[in-house]
């Protein structure tokens, strides 16, 4: 397989066959984030995703029962470009269960209902989809490039194809000056958006990215930990999903959490009452990671 620079996958996607079928992340402008600046967004030549699947079958055959779909939000690519990997990927590995890759609101919204429907009848499941912040202020801040009701537009249109969605979100993310209304609008869109799993991030100022050069000039300052944990408690506590299976397992993340909710979200408050009043250890700062 050929991947260029660094790949990244949801933990969930951890024993997928990741296929880089695009190159960074058509957006590309997030304030905190770093993971595709110094790529260039393009396709990948179709032919080149098709070999690499061949070579994949070749060494893993049976094993294969999920891949993951890279780089940013691959669900850009048009759909003369899905169709064949998809329907390739069908042909040579007997066991897939599933695609899934990122996309952004917007991708999910440029493609027709009927596109949405065809992707998911040949195996393209799960969106991953991060809205980081149901705040509008903190979205426009982090130039997210959708708003709350795209996103909650696009949890709906991928629903309805029978995708399932995982939204991620990230502590700390309206800094101080707006970790409150931070974490009350998450918790509310959440509920709208009504994904089948959900994942809380804890951000990290990255050397050289813009959000660094925020919090240099005085112009963005990140909550403390147990504000961070503050956030995540009033996420918890406030959203509504139908059913939607909850981690922070992700190594950003002080406390590693896990249950489904609604039905254990008085369990996780507990938990993590108990973790603000020091009566649980964190997860130390050499251990976390991007």
């Amino acid at each position: 397989m050929r991947y260029e620079g660094s790949l990244y996958r949801p933990p969930s996607e951890a024993h997928s066959y990741i296929l880089q079928a695009t190159i960074g992340c058509s957006h590309n402008l997030c304030l905190y984030c770093d993971m595709y600046r110094a790529k260039t967004f393009r396709l990948r030549p179709l032919e080149e995703c098709l070999e690499d699947l061949d070579i994949a079958a070749q060494t893993y055959g049976r094993h294969v029962e999920k891949i993951f779909v890279a780089d940013g939000d691959a669900l850009v690519m048009p759909m003369e470009h899905w169709l064949p990997i998809l329907k390739r990927a069908n042909d040579l590995f007997p066991r897939l269960r599933r695609v899934s890759c990122y996309a952004m609101a917007s991708n999910i919204l440029e493609k027709t209902d009927k596109e949405l429907e065809q992707l998911q009848e040949l195996g393209l499941k799960m969106l991953y989809i991060g809205p980081e912040s149901g705040d509008e202020k903190t979205l426009k801040r982090l130039v997210k490039g959708g708003t709350y009701d795209e996103h909650v537009e696009a949890a709906k249109k991928a629903k309805a194809a029978g995708m399932k969605t995982s939204v991620i979100v990230l502590l700390g993310a309206g800094g101080v000056e707006r970790s409150d209304e931070h974490a009350k609008a998450t918790a509310s869109l959440i509920t709208e958006m009504d994904p089948d799993y959900v994942s809380a991030l804890t951000l990290t100022v990255i050397p050289e990215t813009p959000m660094e050069r925020l919090q240099n000039k005085g112009k963005f300052e990140l909550p403390q930990i147990e504000e961070l944990l503050a956030e995540l408690r009033t996420i918890v506590d406030e959203t509504r999903p139908t059913n939607a299976t909850f981690r922070t397992n992700h190594a950003s993340n002080y406390l590693p959490l896990a249950g489904q909710l609604p039905q254990d979200r008085e369990r996780i408050v507990s938990i993590l009452d108990a973790a603000l009043n020091g009566e649980i250890p964190l997860r130390p700062e050499w251990s976390r990671g991007l």
